[in-house]
């Protein structure tokens, strides 16, 4: 018994039809008689009632229906499981993050992703999570980290929350501290400090621009425009203050003094988004749960 054989029997006992299963099996209608014929053979039994315009399965083709059924779907599921399995050793990932997420919390994880899987390639697309979710919504990226809450939020996309950071302030080791020499910074004293400024668009310029406007004052900026780079570059030159994540601070600090927000200071939520109509690939899937397990 040959498994093309199962293929062409099943095809016939949906179509009741020679010539159509013969179509959907994309094989010559002689062909396949003739294997279906070999299957009766092997078997010493008929699988169909032949009569013109009118084909239908003889009791011995009822009993292998099912069985023939559940041996395509086992080949079917083990094609797909070895196809996945490949994938680790040989496909992608497409990640999208924001650039203070791949300063901070992607390079160890990846590092460890690599090492597992070399053969994997990596494409990385910083951005806002704004851009990053237009983004997975048009397919364009398996995975993303964005913050939460979403700027637009889509019923297409699913996120799984993955952490609370703490922000603190940075600034220059030759320069005053801020808020007045105090151990932990207040949003107020934020007042009067110009500030190094993300470009529009930039999860951290809204977050900290919110919280000083609800404070009260409107901050002032000493430069803006930069990414996550520019910006601690600007800092550690003097040029002012800037609010960032606890882990970019931590990973950065050569050259910044780091202080921390008093309470209740300010947070934001991270999280793993996809595209909730299209399961990622296998390889994605792996680089999601070791980022949940990290």
């Amino acid at each position: 018994m040959q498994f093309q054989q199962l293929q062409y029997f099943v095809a016939v006992a949906e179509t009741r039809h020679f010539t159509r299963a013969a179509e959907l099996v994309h094989v010559a209608q002689p062909s396949l008689s003739q294997q279906i014929k070999a299957l009766e053979r092997e078997l010493g039994a008929d699988l169909f009632r032949r009569a013109r315009g009118n084909i239908t399965l003889t009791d011995a083709g009822e009993a292998l229906l099912p069985l023939a059924r559940r041996i395509l779907a086992d080949a079917d599921t083990a094609r797909h499981e070895v196809q996945e399995v490949a994938q680790l050793r040989s496909g992608r990932v497409r990640l999208g993050a924001t650039p203070s997420l791949c300063t901070g919390l992607l390079p160890d994880v990846l590092r460890a992703f690599h090492d597992r899987y070399p053969g994997v390639r990596l494409l990385i697309e910083e951005g806002g999570s704004h851009d990053l979710v237009r983004e997975l919504a048009r397919g364009a990226l398996d995975l993303a980290l964005v913050v939460l809450p979403l700027p637009t939020p889509s019923p297409a996309l699913t996120t799984v929350e993955l952490l609370r950071e703490d922000l603190v302030v940075v600034s220059s080791p030759d320069a005053p501290r801020p808020g007045r020499g105090r151990r932990a910074v207040r949003i107020a004293d934020l007042e009067g400090e110009r500030l190094v400024m993300f470009r529009h668009g930039y999860d951290l310029r809204e977050l900290t621009v919110a919280a000083c406007r609800a404070e009260g004052f409107e901050p002032e900026f000493a430069v803006e425009g930069g990414e996550m780079d520019a910006v601690l570059g600007f800092v550690r030159a003097g040029l002012g203050v800037a609010v960032v994540p606890r882990m970019v601070a931590a990973r950065s600090g050569h050259g910044l003094r780091v202080t921390p927000l008093a309470r209740p200071g300010l947070h934001r939520t991270i999280a793993l988004a996809h595209r909730s109509d299209v399961a990622p690939p296998r390889a994605a899937r792996e680089l999601q749960r070791m980022l949940l397990e990290r």
